[in-house]
């Protein structure tokens, strides 16, 4: 039986090109939860996407550190933060989303790590939880009780995208086969998951969606 889907969101996160097989920072098969994810849409009348979308001068790039590679680690605005190949910057082709994720249906679009000096890996909050992208109000106005959270990376934005909304008092669903992790260490997807049951996320499959 099909999900009740009132008052529910899905929550579409960074399926954008640097993320994708062939971009800056790829996530292995990344490019296959853009057909289940489009699959989803149908199910939803309330669709809102997050954008990674960085200047140039973004801290967390490991070319703008003097003999600094990706994999390191500084100390950026008092975080513990790794360093990343250059991506998702504004205005470039990276940034843009997967040409075949629909997005006729979606109702916004929340862009998050705009701030160079610090990283924000959730669609709610920046790391430190000083910047708010405004994405939990706008879902607490819309009547929004419940969100299906998809897309990119699972053990960084996807993860932590899923425990701020649960940390805001809504009913989060991670649909697991509509993610994929980077695996900067092999279990890392794995500990994600972990994590996220840990706090109350609930793991589902897309076909319990779709019917």
């Amino acid at each position: 039986m099909a999900m009740n889907l009132k008052n529910s969101a899905l929550l579409i996160v960074d399926v954008q090109n640097d993320f994708l097989p062939g971009g800056a920072l790829a996530v292995t098969d990344g490019d296959e939860v853009v057909p289940v994810i489009n699959q989803l849409q149908e199910q939803f009348n309330f669709i809102v996407a997050t954008q990674d979308f960085h200047p140039a001068d973004h801290g967390s790039f490991a070319a703008n550190h003097e003999g600094k590679k990706p994999g390191e680690f500084i100390e950026l605005s008092g975080l513990q933060q790794i360093l990343w190949p250059v991506h998702c910057v504004q205005g470039s082709e990276g940034a843009e989303f997967h040409a075949d994720l629909n997005p006729i249906k979606w109702t916004a679009i929340f862009q998050k790590g705009k701030n160079p000096e610090v990283d924000s890996y959730s669609g709610f909050f920046d790391n430190a939880r000083r910047g708010d992208t405004g994405l939990g109000d706008f879902l607490q106005n819309e009547g929004i009780m419940n969100v299906f959270v998809t897309g990119l990376a699972q053990d960084y934005c996807v993860k932590y995208t899923a425990l701020d909304s649960v940390s805001l008092g809504f009913k989060t669903y991670l649909i697991t086969d509509a993610t994929r992790a980077v695996n900067l260490s092999a279990e890392d997807g794995e500990k994600a998951l972990e994590e996220m049951k840990k706090a109350g996320v609930i793991l589902i499959e897309s076909s319990a969606i779709i019917n």
